[in-house]
């Protein structure tokens, strides 16, 4: 778990640790400091919450007072896959980071994220716990489900402002019409949206720091573990549903994208 979930006052590790993959998740409980993410400058005080992707964003702490003061929980990116809710807001939610990093919190929003940092920190240190794993997905999952809270209340329903932000909402809603279920391909999605795969690929990237295929997998993925632990479909009855081959590249691919075996979500 150690090298799965790390605990730290430093925000100036951000750019290595997400060189590491791993996302950064911050609670300033004093002062304040400014930053700078892809060029553009943020400012990050007393009572607001940072959330920073994994992704290759260019992330520059600046200056900061003089009693400022943070508590980080850096989560590895393949951690947190398993650890997500099974929701689609995430995806929205992910991309608008890339637009404000920087959550507002209310004073109830703050003592919740305050006591949601301090149950992670408290969980991590009862190592000798027969199911640690499992108690920090726990953790970690109520974590994420507050800042999609936070993330609604303040923001609302995400959306992206960028002069290619139709083309991913378009690209979005296909993906949650489920079109993922039986196509997979770039290709497909492109041809949908009238562009070709390439220029999806990177208005995909401009827009949210990943790749085309990085959201039909995710949303692939996300659907396929709900599916494991609500549904009494055999895996061959899922491998059919997802139009995989055989249950073998099925099992194959859950175990890729979802860090486990399609049984461990039926244990």
């Amino acid at each position: 778990m150690k090298n799965e979930i790390i605990i730290s006052d430093n925000l100036g590790q951000v750019s290595e640790m997400q060189h590491n993959g791993y996302i950064t998740h911050a609670y300033c409980s004093c002062g304040s400091c400014e930053f700078s993410m892809d060029g553009r400058l943020f400012l990050f005080g007393k009572g607001d919450c940072l959330i920073v992707p994994h992704q290759d964003v260019a992330f520059e702490l600046g200056k900061k007072s003089t009693d400022f003061a943070v508590e980080v929980i850096y989560v590895s990116f393949e951690f947190t896959q398993v650890a997500t809710p099974q929701s689609n807001y995430g995806t929205r939610g992910h991309l608008a980071l890339f637009e404000n990093p920087v959550m507002r919190l209310n004073p109830e929003q703050q003592q919740v994220c305050a006591l949601n940092f301090d149950y992670i920190r408290h969980r991590l240190a009862i190592a000798t716990h027969h199911f640690h794993r499992e108690a920090m997905i726990n953790a970690v999952q109520c974590m994420i489900i507050d800042f999609f809270d936070f993330h609604v209340e303040l923001y609302g329903d995400a959306q992206v402002s960028s002069q290619n932000g139709h083309l991913m909402q378009d690209f979005l809603r296909l993906l949650e019409n489920g079109e993922y279920r039986q196509h997979r391909e770039v290709g497909w999605f492109a041809e949908q949206l009238f562009v070709t795969p390439k220029y999806l690929s990177e208005v995909s990237k401009k827009v949210s720091g990943q790749a085309a295929i990085y959201w039909i997998t995710r949303y692939t993925a996300l659907d396929i573990a709900r599916q494991l632990r609500t549904t009494n479909l055999s895996i061959e009855q899922l491998s059919e549903q997802y139009g995989f081959a055989n249950t073998s590249y099925f099992t194959r691919y859950v175990q890729k994208n979802l860090g486990a075996p399609p049984s461990s979500f039926r244990e």
